[in-house]
């Protein structure tokens, strides 16, 4: 029995959810609204001292935290299909890519993110609620400066010290991609992987902004994408998840954004 604890916007959840759906393994989901901060409950802290999604349990007694560490488990568990490379040499690829997503990917995702649209839907929490949400997010959370750095997006918006070296960081990694497309289908060769499952979120993260623009000179990555798109996990894991007004709201919002976004990664 798994349970996964997500939300429909997490790139770190649907990145769990993704791994799950493709080895077509029944799941139970308990739903957390990240944005109201239900991650901060003392109950889910105890799974969680991060106050992040996901977590998942598995048969009640097993607790994994870190998406990655959760994907990873996944495909030890549950053996098939595999979403591992068969030769060392793609295995070190796809952890390539997994590493990347954790060091660099994931962190200017959630500045991203929270510069482009969640920092509206947090500042339209009354003021005591909004002030509670942003001082509920634990010392060492996405990274060891969240606590502060989520209250100067919120704060600042755009004008954030550093915010758009996280947008070119974002760029320089689909370009990343599209190179190393050049020798294959996917991101570790010629089967989809762990890989493909870590960066999936993070390229529909732009698209449900629409922020595609970002890779329409990169066919290679346009290509990928259409690629997952087709895929039969692709709906479920990452659009039927998404409540209709969070899906609407990332999208206007960073519609209106990509105006600002656009001048720092197509000058």
């Amino acid at each position: 029995m798994l349970t996964l604890y997500h939300h429909g916007s997490s790139v770190c959840a649907a990145k769990a959810r993704f791994a799950i759906n493709e080895k077509g393994i029944p799941w139970t989901g308990v739903y957390l609204d990240i944005l109201k901060g239900d991650q901060f409950s003392p109950e889910y802290l105890r799974l969680n001292p991060k106050g992040v999604v996901p977590t998942l349990v598995h048969n009640d007694n097993i607790i994994i935290i870190e998406s990655t560490v959760i994907a990873e488990y996944i495909d030890e568990v549950f053996p098939n299909p595999p979403l591992k490379p068969m030769t060392a040499e793609g295995r070190a690829k796809m952890r390539i890519w997994t590493k990347a997503v954790d060091e660099d990917v994931h962190p200017a995702c959630g500045e991203v993110t929270f510069v482009s649209c969640h920092r509206h839907i947090v500042n339209r929490l009354p003021a005591a609620e909004r002030e509670i949400f942003l001082n509920s997010t634990p010392p060492l959370s996405v990274t060891p400066q969240w606590h502060e750095r989520k209250k100067q997006l919120v704060q600042l918006g755009f004008k954030t010290p550093g915010v758009a070296e996280k947008f070119r960081l974002y760029d320089r990694y689909l370009q990343k991609m599209e190179e190393s497309l050049e020798s294959g289908p996917w991101l570790a060769g010629q089967t989809f992987s762990l890989a493909d499952v870590a960066m999936a979120p993070y390229l529909n993260r732009l698209a449900m902004l629409g922020m595609t623009e970002m890779w329409a000179k990169r066919p290679r990555v346009g290509a990928w994408f259409d690629r997952l798109r087709s895929r039969p996990t692709f709906a479920t894991t990452f659009l039927d998840e998404c409540p209709a007004d969070l899906t609407e709201d990332l999208f206007t919002f960073g519609s209106e954004s990509w105006r600002q976004a656009r001048e720092i990664v197509l000058p």
